[in-house]
């Protein structure tokens, strides 16, 4: 059975959504791009700052709820995320 992929309209046109940090999204100097899902199918990432809070959390708590921020982008805005904030 394939899985369905949920879609969502942005600038780029129709695209797979996928989830990002705030900080990736506000952020014109580079703040790291940590992908936190190994699945191709469920893009999810956030910043260097965002994985060291989850560390000092310990658990997706409220208060990294909150700093996360998490943002839907489609895939294209994920790509784009990716090459401005990898740090190389």
């Amino acid at each position: 059975m394939e899985k369905s992929r949920l879609e969502i309209d942005c600038a780029h046109g129709k695209g797979i959504a996928s989830i990002v940090c705030c900080h990736l999204l506000n952020s014109v100097d580079s703040v790291g791009f940590i992908e936190n899902n190994s699945d191709p199918d469920n893009l999810q990432a956030w910043c260097y700052a965002c994985e060291f809070f989850f560390q000092q959390e310990e658990e997706m708590s409220e208060e990294f709820k909150n700093f996360n921020n998490a943002k839907v982008v489609c895939e294209k805005c994920y790509e784009e995320l990716k090459n401005t904030h990898s740090i190389k």
